[in-house]
């Protein structure tokens, strides 16, 4: 099974979508803050209780995130505005991927929603709209990636700035939801301009920019090449009789020897890459790791290459495939914790999505670990290392 990458009109779509997207959710954002005094040294008088004890979590928030506070009490807003916006769009963006393929749930933990069943729904609730009532089930669904206790996301937007964001993300194409790529693109993307900003004024690199300009997406046939040529060569040798299985359109074979001058070229069943003795025999025992997984591409094509494989070498269901290759063969790493949880997301969908598979359901823990810093240690080390790991 391959779903297509996303046609490169709709991904330059995506690409204006997002940067947009960013530009006004970061304004929204610190219009939000702004208006709850969170960096000023007091809150203002206009604030209720509630809305004080707000401010004091977004405040503590603030600081873990690397935001300074003065010795008059005022306290800077840059990372809090760009978490602020990162989760509010994100959440919604992710609500209408998940709606798209039918996976956006009740609260049931049965009945899929579409966007328009949100908004029909929200009707009966007082202050809420049909998108933001969708963020809700999409972060009841994702509870690792929007964190309920996440002080950011109780924050609203201004009516002209949420209406604004909305308008982008109706804008997007359906078919941009379906590619098998397209969340992959969506980190690459969210940072365009801050990548242009680091580059041109030629400061050092820090850990503020660090993820900006490292972020490269990888090509869908660079990936199909890499895969063809390493698991579909493993493939092609030990289940012959099953090399029509997937279509390994970049798979080579190395050619027949023959050392006359006008031979004719021919090519042999022993692929180009080589075999070896080290490769292990059973795919139960077979390991994928992506050491800088970014979003995840390798680790949804890997996915969607052995799954066909194991339920035809093994005898398994889509879901039983689907769970033990989640399990036991793709693992990633990576030093972007915002990645992390893209990568899970992406790895996620596809096995929810997958046209076998029973859909939305309970998965294994991902072996895929942010492996990184803390946020705003107090004493630094080199040696320390936080790794966390996704569980859907």
């Amino acid at each position: 099974m391959s779903l297509q990458p996303l046609d490169k009109r709709l991904r330059k779509q995506l690409e204006n979508t997002i940067v947009n997207a960013r530009s006004i959710a970061e304004t929204a954002a610190r219009s939000a803050l702004e208006r709850l005094s969170v960096g000023a040294s007091k809150p203002g008088e206009h604030l209720t209780e509630a809305m004080r004890q707000q401010r004091n979590k977004l405040r503590a928030d603030g600081r873990q995130l690397g935001d300074i506070r003065q010795d008059n009490a005022e306290q800077g807003l840059e990372h809090l505005t760009q978490e602020t916006a990162y989760e509010q769009w994100h959440r919604m963006l992710f609500a209408r991927f998940l709606a798209e393929n039918h996976l956006l749930i009740y609260e049931d933990g049965v009945t899929p929603l579409s966007i328009q069943d949100c908004f029909e729904l929200a009707a009966d609730e007082e202050g809420i709209n049909g998108w933001e009532l969708a963020g809700r089930f999409a972060s009841a669904m994702l509870p690792q990636l929007f964190r309920a206790e996440n002080p950011v996301l109780g924050l609203h937007f201004s009516p002209e700035h949420q209406r604004a964001l909305e308008k982008l993300l109706e804008g997007l194409d359906a078919e941009t939801f379906q590619a098998s790529d397209s969340l992959g693109w969506v980190y690459q993307y969210w940072q365009t301009q801050k990548k242009d900003e680091v580059n041109k004024s030629g400061n050092k690199i820090g850990a503020d920019e660090l993820s900006a300009v490292t972020q490269l997406f990888t090509e869908p046939y660079m990936v199909s090449f890499l895969l063809d040529n390493s698991l579909g060569a493993w493939w092609v040798s030990h289940y012959p009789q099953y090399k029509d299985l997937l279509p390994f359109q970049y798979l080579r074979y190395a050619p027949e020897q023959n050392d006359q001058e006008n031979a004719e070229y021919k090519e042999t069943d022993i692929p180009a890459a080589g075999t070896f003795k080290q490769w292990p025999k059973n795919l139960s025992e077979l390991k994928m790791l992506d050491p800088c997984c970014g979003s995840g591409h390798f680790l949804v094509a890997t996915l969607l290459m052995l799954v066909p494989m194991r339920m035809k070498a093994e005898g398994l269901t889509a879901d039983e495939a689907i769970a033990r290759v989640l399990s036991e063969n793709i693992h990633g790493l990576e030093l972007d914790q915002r990645c992390v949880e893209i990568a899970a997301f992406a790895v996620a969908l596809e096995a929810w999505r997958y046209p076998e598979s029973s859909g939305y359901r309970p998965l294994p823990s991902l072996n895929i670990a942010w492996v990184g810093q803390s946020k705003k240690p107090k004493k630094c080390s080199t040696s320390a290392l936080n790794t966390t790991s996704p569980q859907m």
